[in-house]
Order: C-alpha cells, then structure tokens, then sequence
C-alpha cells in the first residue's frame, strides 16, 4: 500500500489505493479544513503534491496553474500506487487570537445580567449523613440503611444509583463508622447517587458549564459549594475541519462513520478543555458531579451521536428536544462517569439549548411586559421576540461570512486578521489593523463589516454591493466585468500574495446581514410591531462581542434605533449553563421557556422571502428605515 507523508508535520500514514488524501489526513490527526464537508466547492482543503501523483478532480474549483503547479482538494484526490509527499497549508492563529482570548474573557459571569432575587441551589449537591452501623436482626442491606438514610434528610424519594457506586459502598460506609458525603442529583420523585466518599468532603464539590458552538466550545469549572468559577477555558470546535456551518456538517454526518468521527471531534475539543482546566487547579475529573451543557439542535445531535439529516428536511423534525437523563459515561464526557449530563433544552430544528439558556441572562425571562429582542449572531442567527406574555423564535441561516467563510481572503479572528478598517474617501484606499499587529493574512467578520460599511459611505461601493468603475482608485481593480478591491498589496501581505475582495464576497456578506434583518423584521410583524416598538435589543454571540453597532447599523444588519437600546450580553449560551448548574429554578425557569416558546419556520414563511429580498442592498431598499444612514454620491 502506498505510503503518504505530510509535511510540515512529516506525519506518516499507509493506506489503500482509493483513499482520498482527506480521509489520510484525519487518519494521520493531520488538520485540513473542509468548510463544505468534503463536497469539493469551497476549495479550502487545497494541498501540493510535491511527490508522487495522485488521481484528482481537482481542475473548475481549482484553477488550470493551481493544477499544473501540483495543487490538488484533498476531498477529491484519490490515492493510486505511488507513495506521495503532501504538503499542508499552516494555520497561523489557529490556536489562540483575538477571538479566542476575548471569548475567555467575555465568559466571565457578569453579575449585573442575573436577575435581583434568584435561589443558590446546585443542580448536584454534597451532603454529609451517617448510616447506622448493621446490626444481626435488622433484616436491612447496606443500601437499605444508607438508602433510608438519604431519606430521613430530604424526604420520600426514590434513592437510585449506579453499579459503580454499588461496588464501593460496603467498604466507604466502614472507614469512618457510617460518616459519608453523598454527591446527588434530584429529579421529581427520585435521587441518583453520584459519588459516595467517606467522611466529610463537602467543601469539593464541582461542576462544569459547556457552550458547544458551531466555532468555538467553551468549558467553565465551578465551585458547587459557593457558585465560584474557577477557571474558563476554550477552544475552536474540533469539527470544523468537516464543515463550517450546521448544514455543512449534517451533510458531512450522513454516513454513520462520519457521523462518530463528529462525534468524537467535538468530545475531544470539550475533554481536553476539561483536563487543561482541572489539572491548572489541582482538581481530578472525577470530582466533576454535574455538566450543564447548551449548544443549537445540530450540535447536540453531533454531541450524541444522533442522526441530524431530517434536522434540514421538512418538516425539519430533530430526534430530541427535551433534555434526557444522561450520564457522563453514556456521553463521553471524562468526568465522574455517574455525573448527570443536563443539555439545555431545544425549541426546534435551528432554536436550540444554547439560546433557552440565553435568554436567562435577559428581561425575556422575567415578568416583565415589555417587548424585547433577543438575537445569536453566529453561523446561524437565531431571534426570539416576546415579553411575559409571549415568546417567539426563529432561525435564520446567516452562514460563516461573518466569521471568514466564504470570502476570499476571509479568516477567522485569529493572529494576523484584519480587525478594523477605515477607508480614505478621496482615494478609496485604506488604513488597517490587525489582530496581534502583525502583518495581514486574511480580513475576519468585523473587518467585513467596517469595510463595507466605509466603501459604502463614501460612494466606493454602491447600494447593491457594486464597486465604482467610473471614479479612479488605486484599490480598485477592473478586470473585464470583474472588479476587485485590494486590501494589502502583495509587498505588504503576510502571505506574499495581494489580499482582496470581489464583488462575490461582498455579496455574501449582504446576503448573511439579510438574512438577520429579514427574520427580525418578520417576527415583528407578526405580532403587528415594528422596531420602534422594542425596549431593548440583546446581542448575544461571540461574533457579536466585536460589533460595532455603527457600521453594522449602515450595513443594515441591525435596525437603526438608539444605541442606548443596545445591550451586548456576550456568550449567554455559556452563562446561561452557569445559571442553571448553581440553581434548580433557573432549571426550571429554563424548561418554562422552552415550553411556552413558539418557533416560526421561516422556509414555510412565503413572506419571509419579501422581506429577505427587500434586505438585499445596503442599508435596504426603504431608506427611510436607516434615517442616519447617509451614503456619499459619487
């Protein structure tokens, strides 16, 4: 069998003819991005034969010099009998960068976001009681005592409990004479015994909160016993090499190996993060009794291993919503193998956990009557509109641009992004800066955005995305009916090649701020609002951490209200996790949400296309909606 060598890495692997160099790569934990799940479309997972030939289908996606110089997809090159030598593109920035970095530091809990009067009460706690010794006549086993036990402290429950906890029992209920800290979970008519440890170790009781994101998964370690965190942690979801969008990566899940490939990917991005964090504290995973998990519909489907394919087929029906009784042994999270997995309950094929957790941290889940928004800018954009009264939802596919998806030069918020930018209204050109103040590699979604939005004002751009061909710039570069706009000449790029944009890119960030708007606009007017009508308006997400509502308001992907009626709560998916770890009633607070929400499927909607279309141009087709909008004509 042929013998494939990855270089830089000079990772080795051997594997049949017919195995596309993809599936060689994953073998050999070699990472080769596939936004488009192996599909052969984006051209991200391009590498160069530097030796040996391969058979590939490479040449449309690729152009006719890419090809002749070896460059190859490697979802669509197929081993034949040489061995080869592959060389794989290097991913400055990839761990670590502004997004990352910043993600830590926006998990941080913000008081100010939990509501005034709310109950400390675990969702698993440590409680110490003394079982009574055997006696001769009793009649009572050791789980009957210590069962009988538990219940003279809290009650006629059911007292359930692992095989795990079994085998160990007779022995902790004798080293310190029936003195024993219990760690338990409540349900409605029961309680699982999770741990049982001799004496008295109440003080070490943890917990983890997990924000599974469609990028990025975050992990926090918390106290139990005073509702501290400890420690945050996170890091880019292991499954984007197979896809960066849901729908990406349900296409990539249609074939059972896959779909434990995903599966895997991700337990090992939320296990590392664990171990990283309980190893910097002195704290076995062991100890962990409890994980509140939240993430969208695909994502806990991945997380379990579940079929996501009808997810996207109508009438879009996921195989669970509501959240089951897991263990950590069942799910694979390397922790107390009996710790109960508590995932954040879903609303509908594209309104899931992480947005019933989000809405903890609003007004929405509180009494009052007045009318807020709530939107997750993410590769999906999820809405919710409602007060006491009323709560609806919907799901909106914004797709990756705002997150480098899907444009040329486009790049996560890593090392070397272009972050912000200003252009020059005379000349066209612009100033940059970029993540870390390196040299450029590529513009991330807040780039776009300030991009956009300055060509826009001062007449570089037109209203349908249109560079100006009739006024002479140095950044604009016609090519028969292409044109391009250059970012960084080649001179100044940290990749040795010109860094622009074209006139598809910019298309695809309109569609993706559509996309929002339209939603948002549709469920107001289903309830026969508009914006005007809105006390507050939630931005949750991590993209949206470094939005700046100004530029966003010019490019029309939010409404352009004051800014004081702007909130920015940061990833609320991960504090929501929280809330509802350190309190049963945010628990139940949660499930309440989830229950009385309604969720609108836009594709069903035939207006929702109207309201799309109408978004399609900057800031909209009805420029009396953006007043403050004021666009130079050149």
């Amino acid at each position: 069998m042929p013998v494939v060598t990855f270089q830089p890495s000079n990772k080795t692997i051997t594997a049949p003819s017919g195995t596309s160099l993809i599936a060689c790569a994953k073998s050999a934990d070699v990472a080769i991005d596939a936004p488009c799940g192996g599909k052969g479309t984006c051209g991200k997972c391009m590498v160069r034969v530097v030796a040996g030939t391969v058979d590939s289908n490479s040449l449309g996606t690729l152009s006719q010099e890419l090809v002749v110089d070896g460059y190859v997809l490697a979802c669509k090159a197929l081993l034949l009998n040489d061995d080869v030598i592959v060389q794989t593109p290097q991913r400055t920035g990839w761990e670590g960068g502004k997004f990352v970095e910043a993600l830590n530091e926006e998990c941080l809990i913000r008081r100010e976001l939990m509501p005034d009067k709310w109950e400390f009460d675990p969702l698993a706690i440590k409680w110490m009681i003394e079982v009574p010794p055997a006696g001769l006549e009793d009649g009572l086993s050791d789980f009957d005592r210590f069962s009988r036990a538990i219940q003279k402290e809290w009650g006629p429950y059911e007292v359930v409990c692992s095989i795990n906890v079994l085998r160990g029992l007779a022995d902790t209920l004798r080293v310190d004479h029936g003195k024993v800290t219990v760690s338990l979970v409540r349900e409605e008519s029961r309680i699982h015994v999770l741990r049982v440890e001799a004496s008295d170790s109440t003080v070490r009781n943890f917990g983890i909160a997990v924000d599974i994101g469609t990028t990025t998964v975050a992990v926090q370690l918390v106290s139990l016993e005073i509702g501290k965190i400890i420690a945050t942690q996170s890091d880019y979801n292991g499954q984007i090499a197979c896809g960066l969008d849901v729908i990406s990566r349900i296409n990539y899940a249609r074939q059972p190996e896959r779909r434990e490939e995903l599966r895997s990917l991700v337990l090992k991005t939320v296990n590392g993060l664990i171990k990283k964090t309980t190893a910097a504290h002195d704290i076995l995973p062991q100890e962990i009794c409890n994980a509140v998990i939240s993430g969208n519909t695909t994502m806990m489907h991945l997380l379990l291993g579940l079929n996501p394919e009808y997810i996207r087929m109508e009438p879009y029906t996921p195989t669970i919503m509501k959240s089951l009784y897991l263990t950590a042994a069942e799910v694979g999270v390397e922790i107390n193998p009996d710790s109960w997995i508590c995932l954040s309950p879903c609303v509908g094929s594209y309104v899931g956990g992480d947005i019933t957790a989000g809405l903890l941290c609003t007004d929405l889940a509180t009494d009052s009557a007045e009318v807020n928004l709530f939107i997750d800018i993410g590769t999906n954009g999820e809405i919710v509109i409602g007060n006491c009264d009323f709560l609806m939802a919907c799901a909106c596919s914004a797709g990756p641009a705002f997150e480098g998806g899907g444009i040329d030069c486009g790049m996560r918020a890593a090392i070397g992004a272009i972050e912000r930018v200003e252009v020059d209204a005379a000349t066209g050109t612009c100033q940059y800066w970029t993540v870390g103040g390196t040299r450029p590699l590529g513009i991330c979604g807040s780039g776009m955005i300030g991009l956009l939005a300055d060509l826009f004002l001062t007449g570089w751009i037109d209203s349908a995305g249109k560079l100006n061909r009739n006024s002479p710039s140095p950044a604009i570069e016609i090519s028969g009916r292409n044109a391009y706009y250059v970012l960084v000449p080649a001179e100044k790029s940290g990749t040795g090649k010109a860094l622009r944009i074209n006139e598809n890119d910019i298309e695809n960030i309109i569609r993706t701020k559509a996309a929002i708007y339209s939603a948002c606009a549709l469920m107001l007017k289903q309830v026969d609002l508009t914006f005007d009508d809105l006390s507050c308006i939630y931005i949750a997400g991590g993209f949206g951490r470094f939005l700046d509502l100004d530029k966003a308001t010019v490019l029309g992907l939010i409404p352009d209200l004051p800014r004081a009626k702007f909130k920015y709560i940061g990833n609320s998916s991960l504090m929501g996790s929280y809330m509802t770890l350190i309190s049963r009633d945010y628990y139940l607070r949660q499930i309440e949400l989830a229950n009385r929400m309604t969720y609108i499927e836009l594709s069903t909607d035939p207006s929702y296309m109207d309201q799309y279309t109408a978004a399609l141009f900057l800031p909209h087709t009805d420029a009396t909606r953006f007043p403050t909008v004021r666009p130079v004509k050149k």
